[in-house]
């Protein structure tokens, strides 16, 4: 090698480094690369993780995991997807690299706490509320402006039944108090349950009444089939009938000593509500009761809100109640006695109460009437 050669060998070694150095203190300077970098890691890779759990949960994935580890085979067949064994490949790879599964000698684990927690059979309910925020309040915060550009609405088939059914229980403590402190225990009841869901509510009444007998009602036909499915599973279908019907257009005689409305009376447009809520007293023996819990505005939880928005973007429904409007629908409604009272101190979630007709008298049966004030 010539003196030059040499020359130009070192110095080419040398500059490399500042080289370098000189493009990595260019991107570290441009404004933006920190703003990125930030974003990356306070949203994007929360939010990615959060829709895979998502997916993990609802497609059965992490549960199966959670039972025993499974190789990309096992999977395939458990998923039922033979013709896309590489893309299944790639999306649990994704999951191991944000860190919620793991895979040792060819076999996919959990390894994250999110997806050990939200594998466990218990933690069903919170599951697939983080599936009804990814699949439907997400879609609403991204799509609106463009949902407005294009007059689109969201329609009650832009929701999946049985995942609303499902996430609603994970306010099953509130509501199980409420029928708690309202249930008549001794004497026999007839209950309608109008938006039975999953059929849990109906379940818990029984239990905490062995002479009580009830028609639970959805709307929706493949809830309320999973509804009358766990019926038969629970052993109840000799006292409980399950139906698909609209409470707008029931056609029942006024034979039920209480008529219940768990988490729904936002799917029915707030015009609408004090004619809803008379066609639920219409119902009601002489001396009925409603019961009807939901979550009511204020209180400034990010959740309720977006809901909010997903029904103001809707066709169907309408926002959340504030408690005094809907005291004062009841009140139209012809309901005497109304209350309102909380559960959790803090918590927007509501329990009211109203009778058709004198208060403290049940169809004749003598049942009587419990006032908790929050």
């Amino acid at each position: 090698m010539d003196l030059l050669s040499l020359a130009r060998t070192v110095k080419d070694r040398v500059e490399a480094p500042i080289t370098d150095a000189l493009a990595v203190a260019k991107v570290v300077t441009d404004p933006r690369t920190p703003l990125l970098l930030a974003l990356s890691t306070v949203v994007v890779t929360p939010l990615y993780r959060a829709a895979f759990l998502a997916s993990a949960s609802g497609s059965g994935v992490l549960q199966c995991l959670a039972v025993r580890p499974c190789d990309l085979d096992s999977l395939v067949e458990y998923l039922e997807v033979p013709q896309d064994r590489e893309r299944l490949r790639a999306w649990l790879d994704t999951g191991v690299r944000l860190g919620e599964l793991d895979v040792r000698e060819g076999c996919y684990r959990l390894r994250g706490t999110p997806a050990k927690l939200l594998a466990r059979a218990g933690n069903d309910a919170v599951a697939a509320a983080l599936e009804e925020i990814m699949r439907f309040h997400v879609p609403a915060l991204l799509d609106a402006p463009r949902m407005l550009q294009e007059g689109r609405r969201f329609s009650l088939s832009d929701q999946d039944g049985t995942v609303i059914a499902r996430s609603s229980l994970a306010l099953q403590g509130m509501v199980r108090e409420a029928i708690d402190r309202h249930l008549e225990r001794a004497a026999p009841v007839r209950l309608l349950e109008i938006g039975c869901g999953s059929g849990a509510y109906v379940r818990h009444a029984a239990r905490l009444n062995p002479r009580l007998t009830a028609l639970a009602v959805d709307l929706q036909p493949e809830v309320a089939a999973r509804a009358a499915a766990h019926m038969a599973e629970w052993g109840l279908t000799d006292r409980v009938e399950t139906r698909q019907g609209d409470l707008r257009t029931l056609e029942l005689q006024p034979q039920f000593d209480l008529v219940t409305l768990h988490n729904n009376i936002y799917y029915f447009p707030e015009a609408e509500r004090v004619e809803v809520l008379e066609r639920a007293r219409s119902f009601l023996a002489p001396g009925g009761r409603l019961l009807l819990t939901s979550s009511c505005q204020g209180g400034g939880n990010a959740g309720l809100d977006v809901l909010n928005l997903w029904f103001a973007y809707a066709d169907f429904g309408g926002p959340l109640p504030r408690e005094d409007e809907l005291v004062a629908q009841l009140e139209r409604a012809g309901f005497t006695d109304v209350r309102a009272a909380g559960v959790v101190p803090t918590q927007p979630f509501r329990v009211f109460t109203a009778t058709n007709g004198a208060a403290g008298v049940s169809a004749g049966r003598g049942t009587h009437s419990i006032h908790v004030q929050a």
